[in-house]
């Protein structure tokens, strides 16, 4: 396939997604079931040009000084790759969203209502340092019959150039319009202005990175945004909180890949249970590399640990760091969430059925657990096959992000010649 990235601008590029929506939005599932299992073959078969890309991409960071979480977000291996196509392919198993029946009824009138699921459209997806996203949204998209226009970003620039051409390949491969995925890296920052304003010609945007990266599409977007959050994430170890589960609980939300957004960020313990709890749990973190950042009375007990600083509470460390405060209870552990969530994941360990479910009730985040780790907040583990992004906000949807999320709903409306006296 010609490569006409360099010759095509960026609104040719958005003409060309839109014409490739209205196909694939008809498109059988059998058909787009096919692409899928192209793309799987395709990540699975190009390791020879993705990882070299990936590997220029990693060198360029690191020259570039590049934090050590997005290096790991943006480093691709052998195994990452087969993850990834191993991923693609759960979504073939998963069913067709679009023309799903939503709600229906016949009117006293003979008229019969059905409301139906559709695609978007077009999604704009801008992110950074992720090129897994870029299999994700792009495998998501093609399932629920969108196209998809995508902003990498400079750092995984390469990586995302080639998986672009693959995936373009794979759709041509099964008579699917390669238009469908389009990256827009080559225009920079601008790419990304213009995208954001690109009103008639995307339909929502979905923004994925860090706090600053949201929260500038958020304000700046002309298009409708599906905000996805930033994982400022809480683990309140309770009073009653098992000593053991706590600890597994503990290091597998922070150690298991600590890069990630919904990777344990700040840890609250009950100052009842803090003599108990608090010294097994961080020596076992402490065992697995990661700094204590602590408050006074947490140091008191762990004098390992390093002072903790008012900017820590709101911190998305995306290292093997963590946060550590000792709170008055289940009140105050509420209130501490409260004022520093970002509203992703949360997360208690306890043995009294009364305060969890207070918990679950009065935690106002996506995603609320008892007595697990929240490193389970993640489309692939919820049974999605990959996720566009965990949202954090309220409006149509909320959590990891499916294909039924990339649908909207129209209504059909069918008669016998009916007019409304």
């Amino acid at each position: 396939m010609p490569d006409t990235s360099t010759t095509l601008s960026l609104v040719d590029k958005l003409d060309a997604a839109r014409t490739a929506s209205i196909a694939l939005a008809q498109a059988p599932t059998a058909q787009k079931n096919a692409g899928l299992e192209a793309i799987a073959a395709a990540v699975e078969s190009g390791a020879a040009s993705i990882l070299p890309a990936n590997e220029l991409d990693l060198a360029n960071g690191r020259e570039n000084g590049l934090s050590t979480g997005l290096q790991d977000r943006l480093r691709l291996d052998e195994a990452r790759l087969a993850g990834l196509a191993a991923a693609t392919r759960e979504i073939i198993a998963l069913p067709d969203p679009v023309g799903g029946v939503v709600r229906g009824s016949t009117l006293p009138n003979g008229l019969q209502l059905t409301q139906v699921r559709v695609p978007f459209g077009v999604v704009g997806a801008i992110y950074e340092a992720r090129p897994n996203v870029t299999i994700d949204i792009a495998a998501l998209a093609l399932k629920s019959g969108n196209a998809v226009v995508l902003r990498g970003g400079s750092a995984a620039e390469n990586t995302n150039r080639v998986l672009v051409e693959l995936i373009q390949g794979a759709l041509a491969s099964v008579g699917l319009p390669a238009d469908a995925v389009q990256t827009i890296d080559e225009f920079g920052r601008e790419g990304a202005t213009q995208l954001m304003g690109a009103r008639g010609y995307v339909d929502v945007l979905i923004p994925r990175g860090s706090a600053q990266l949201i929260d500038t599409v958020v304000r700046e977007s002309k298009v409708p945004v599906i905000e996805t959050g930033a994982g400022v994430v809480h683990l309140f170890l309770d009073r009653s909180a098992d000593l053991d589960m706590a600890t597994a609980i503990a290091v597998n939300s922070k150690v298991q890949r600590p890069s990630v957004c919904n990777a344990l960020e700040t840890l609250l313990v009950d100052a009842d249970a803090a003599e108990r709890l608090l010294p097994p749990v961080l020596a076992a973190l402490a065992d697995n590399g990661v700094t204590i950042h602590a408050d006074e009375r947490t140091r008191q007990l762990y004098p390992d640990a390093v002072p903790a600083t008012d900017d820590d509470w709101a911190t998305e460390h995306m290292s093997l760091d963590l946060s550590v405060k000792v709170v008055e209870g289940l009140d105050e552990a509420l209130e501490h969430i409260r004022r520093y969530s970002t509203h992703h994941t949360e997360s208690i360990v306890t043995d009294d059925i009364r305060t969890a479910n207070r918990f679950l009730a009065e935690v106002d985040s996506a995603v609320v657990m008892v007595n697990a780790a929240t490193r389970f907040t993640d489309g692939g583990e919820f049974g999605f096959g990959a996720e566009v992004g965990i949202s954090t906000q309220k409006l149509h949807a909320r959590g990891p992000m499916g294909l039924p999320e990339l649908t909207s709903t129209k209504w059909i409306v069918r008669g016998d010649g009916q007019v409304r006296g």
